[in-house]
């Protein structure tokens, strides 16, 4: 990751990993073949599964690049806003989240859309992960309702609205679409800000 956490940058999965994602949202999990990754990745499938010993292997690989690079930039994004208002702390949190889900579309959409083919023990991670990050939505909520920021009866609630509002960015943004994503993300935040009762504008 970069020093600036607005910044994505290149993709950071592996070649057979980025075959794989782009079949998956071709194809579906259930849908993809080993032999089509293998041939999306330019490799055999015995080269394949000398990377990755199975296909719930390389979806558990992908979904997990996926969300420790969300996490990571939620942290930093929290941790850059250290010292300022609970409400800058909420915003640095969205945008992250936002920012996530325009930079990597294709990745949110296969962790979203592939939990119900994750083996048990792939989803509880995943969603051990989805929890932190809606959890770091919830404590920015509870800090800016202590201090009168925010007027909100259901922080909990709120942060699953908040963080459903970011996650479907990706199902529907494209780039060069009308707006840019700095536009989005400051309609996102205002919309953000209202589901958690922002007290002023």
């Amino acid at each position: 990751m970069s020093n600036d956490w607005r910044d994505f940058g290149p993709d950071p999965l592996s070649p057979p990993l980025r075959a794989a994602l782009g079949v998956f949202v071709r194809h579906g999990y259930h849908g993809a073949s080993i032999r089509t990754i293998a041939e999306a990745a330019g490799l055999s499938v015995p080269g394949l599964y000398h990377h990755h010993r199975s296909k719930q292997a390389i979806l558990a690989a992908v979904v997990d690049a996926a969300m420790q690079e969300m996490l990571d930039h939620t942290r930093a994004a929290d941790a850059a806003a250290e010292g300022d208002s609970p409400v800058g702390r909420f915003e640095n949190i969205v945008e992250a989240l936002a920012r996530f889900h325009m930079a990597r579309r294709d990745h949110a959409f296969v962790a979203s859309t592939e939990m119900r083919s994750m083996e048990p023990a792939t989803r509880a991670h995943h969603v051990r992960q989805r929890d932190e990050q809606q959890r770091m939505i919830e404590d920015a909520i509870r800090a800016a309702v202590a201090t009168g920021d925010f007027s909100c009866p259901h922080p909990e609630d709120a942060a699953r609205a908040v963080s459903s509002l970011c996650v479907s960015i990706a199902s529907w943004y494209r780039p060069g679409g009308p707006l840019s994503p700095d536009e989005i993300v400051e309609r996102h935040l205002v919309f953000a800000r209202g589901i958690a009762g922002a007290t002023t504008a």
